[in-house]
């Protein structure tokens, strides 16, 4: 979904219905993983001092107020003995001392981001989906049946925008980089996902209600709990504070049995019923189905495209003139059997993604086009700044790659690139970031990680996942296969070079590891050049060594007679490598989604008596690119209408024909509700007026001229600006009535 093919503690998906799909992996070692939890714990930390701060002077205050009541209660129990001034200062002092509460709530309620922004937040979130699901951009799906969770369906505009969402990235990426596009199918046979991982571990955690068997993604459960208390409790003390902001720093690190702990520890239960949940348990999120009659053929709904490309990438490679780099891409649906669907397009079970594989040398990652996006200077948030507590910050690309934030040119060059198709589609820049993932985020195999996140009411939303991925996915393709999917360099001269042998004596290792035998061998075969060489002086000198292996979560002993090292010498006539790929992956609802709240925005009506709801999409993904409206029922006008529409067909632009007999103002609303650009209202027999939707100005152009200013405009070849320099402005009887 953009995308996570899994996360590195137990392979969760989480983009794209998604999230960008994250390989499975060897988990992090147990020591890095928890140095990398302590700087995520610290950097949690960091950021709580102001708000500790507010929440200890609220405690003081309430304490105060709670001690002045008790004053009072004490004087008027006295009765006659105090006098009335008396009892009179001290109910005053309480009134002021409340009022300092008051105050002192409302900071800490404004420093954990409770009421008013979060209900403008909801307010507005209402607002756009209600909008989309009345103009039938999306809808629930089999929505007579009461619909299933997770499950939308696309209605015209919706239709549109996505068509034009797609097509854009087509021509941004596909046709612009010569990318090789390839179209694979949804249903993928087991051998293959097991081979990726995905059989095994592309799971979530869920619970279920000990009663009504409702299920729930217990990490879900457990942080929607901890941001509540935070966001509403303003009587937390900050050492509650403190840790509720733990556990939400370390939640994908969480194992099954710590998160029960914590389910239990709080009292979380069932949502809906309030009835106590079961403990944790794995639940693999893809759809099993069997592929022929008989039911042995065991295959899966795909839960990413990614794997098409991986499979077929040694007859792509000698398509390409066995030349690389070279990139594959796919657009295509992806399924994921979602525990608990929510947040609309966000999170669903049937979603498209859009996925490139480029194929590079992984000795030389520069990126011969990088120049033209070095420039590019936007939101960042590396690691370092995360784990200090900072917030995002502008950095230019070219400095990020210079300095080693990004790892190599050409994951810089498809950062910058994911930037100008975000903007250029309609996403606000200032709400748009890219975030480095953590160290407790990262394969152990992967150079470097970033996610694409963009703003919008629900949070940031990690909407494309850009990775390094280096040569895992083809390797272990090739390991189950059989098949060597390999890249060849020749070389002009035969060389000599040394290369590392490492040789596993599996006899050994399988009395040694019995059913482990097969990990600690991968372990072994994995290892770099220094590491194995660093293995070879220990075995001579001790004659074991302590080998940590991943997959095993644990370190083991390695004797001498375990595994043979060595750097032989061997004259060689060509270089042949697993190429590393670097991964762009898109998660296209959560993209439009986002699209569409950053487009809203409402404008008062002429009379000021209602407000009208308008889309700004950019012409390049509006639904409908305009709108003819004869200004009244008139054969001559319906005479040039018929003409301009037929002229607009032929030029391939989408309208509509509007003859409704309501005010014109309010057919522009209507159609500035669906994002339409430009409207063509015919005045006369000769000419017509145009106007833009969010200025409202409109120009005069003869009726012969409109297409091809239409065009201009919606192929981006020329601005608003342009056409309002080139042809007279109108300002109309009609005016702007809306």
């Amino acid at each position: 979904m953009v995308f996570m093919r899994f996360r590195p503690r137990i392979f969760s998906p989480s983009l794209f219905g998604p999230s960008k799909p994250r390989t499975p992996t060897l988990a992090a070692s147990p020591p890095a993983a928890a140095a990398a939890r302590r700087r995520i714990v610290s950097m949690a930390s960091s950021t709580t001092t102001s708000e500790d701060a507010l929440r200890r002077a609220l405690a003081e205050r309430q304490a105060a107020v709670d001690a002045q009541a008790e004053t009072v209660r004490a004087l008027k129990a006295a009765g006659a003995a105090a006098a009335k001034a008396e009892v009179d200062a001290a109910v005053e002092a309480l009134k002021a001392l409340k009022v300092e509460a008051g105050a002192a709530a409302r900071r800490l309620q404004a420093a954990v981001g409770a009421g008013g922004g979060g209900a403008a937040r909801e307010e507005m979130r209402q607002a756009v989906v209600n909008t989309l699901e009345r103009k039938l951009f999306y809808i629930p799906s089999f929505k007579i049946y009461r619909g299933v969770a997770g499950l939308y369906d696309y209605g015209p505009p919706g239709c549109a925008v996505k068509a034009n969402v797609l097509a854009f990235w087509r021509q941004h990426f596909v046709l612009e980089e010569n990318m090789l596009e390839v179209d694979c199918p949804c249903v993928t046979p087991e051998i293959v996902l097991k081979a990726s991982g995905h059989v095994e571990k592309f799971t979530d955690l869920m619970v279920k209600d000990e009663k009504t068997g409702t299920c729930y993604r217990a990490d879900h459960l457990l942080k929607d709990h901890c941001k509540e208390k935070l966001e509403k409790d303003l009587t937390l003390s900050p050492e509650k504070a403190a840790e509720l902001k733990h556990v939400l720093a370390v939640l994908d690190d969480l194992s099954a049995d710590e998160l029960g702990t914590k389910i239990k520890e709080y009292g979380i239960v069932a949502p809906d019923t309030k009835n106590p949940l079961s403990d944790p348990y794995p639940f693999n999120l893809m759809f099993q189905t069997s592929i022929g009659p008989t039911g042995l053929n065991v295959g899966y709904m795909r839960p990413e495209t990614a794997q098409g490309i991986f499979v077929n990438f040694k007859d792509l490679y000698y398509y390409n003139g066995q030349k690389l780099p070279f990139a594959a891409a796919q657009i295509g649906q992806a399924f994921r059997n979602e525990i608990s669907p929510r947040q609309g397009l966000l999170r669903v079970r049937e979603f498209t993604l859009a996925e490139i594989e480029h194929f590079v040398d992984p000795e030389d990652k520069s990126h011969p086009k990088f120049v033209d996006v070095a420039d590019l200077e936007f939101l960042m948030f590396p690691r370092e700044l995360q784990l200090s507590g900072e917030s995002a910050k502008l950095v230019k690309l070219g400095e990020a790659v210079s300095k080693g934030t990004v790892n190599n040119e050409t994951l810089g060059y498809f950062i910058g690139r994911v930037y100008l198709f975000l903007t250029r589609l309609g996403i606000d820049k200032n709400r748009l970031r890219f975030r480095q993932h953590l160290p407790n985020e990262m394969a152990h195999y992967a150079a470097d990680c970033w996610d694409a996140e963009i703003e919008c009411s629900y949070g940031w939303i990690e909407c494309v996942g850009i990775a390094d991925r280096s040569a895992y996915d083809l390797r272990a393709h090739s390991d189950k296969s059989g098949v060597p999917l390999v890249a060849h360099e020749k070389f002009s001269k035969p060389r000599e070079v040394e290369k590392l042998v490492i040789v596993p004596s599996k006899k050994d290792l399988g009395l040694a590891f019995k059913g482990n035998q097969k990990m600690v061998v991968e372990a072994l075969e994995a290892m770099s050049e220094k590491e194995a060489m660093d293995m070879k002086a220990a075995l001579e000198s001790k004659g074991e060594t302590n080998f940590q292996v991943c997959t095993l979560g644990k370190d083991v002993v390695i004797t001498k007679k375990m595994v043979s090292i060595s750097m032989e010498k061997k004259l060689e006539h060509q270089r042949v490598f697993t190429p590393s790929v670097i991964e762009p992956s898109f998660g296209i609802g959560r993209i439009i989604y986002c699209l569409f709240e950053h487009s809203f925005y409402t404008r008062t009506s002429k009379s000021e008596e209602e407000q009208l709801n308008v889309f700004r999409f950019p012409p390049i993904v509006a639904p409908i690119k305009c709108t003819v409206f004869p200004l009244v029922k008139n054969q001559e006008f319906d005479d040039a209408a018929k003409v301009i529409d037929k002229a607009l067909t032929t030029a391939g632009i989408s309208h509509i024909i509007d003859t409704t007999a309501i005010s014109i103002g309010r057919r522009y609303a209507r159609t500035d509700e669906i994002g339409v650009p430009f409207a063509v209202t015919v005045d006369s027999a000769t000419s017509v007026t145009i106007r833009e939707r969010d200025s409202k100005e409109q120009i005069r152009v003869g009726i012969d001229e409109v297409a091809s200013v239409v065009k201009q405009l919606t192929d981006g070849q020329s601005t608003w600006a342009d056409v309002s320099f080139k042809y007279p402005s109108h300002i109309g009887p009609q005016g702007d009535q809306e």
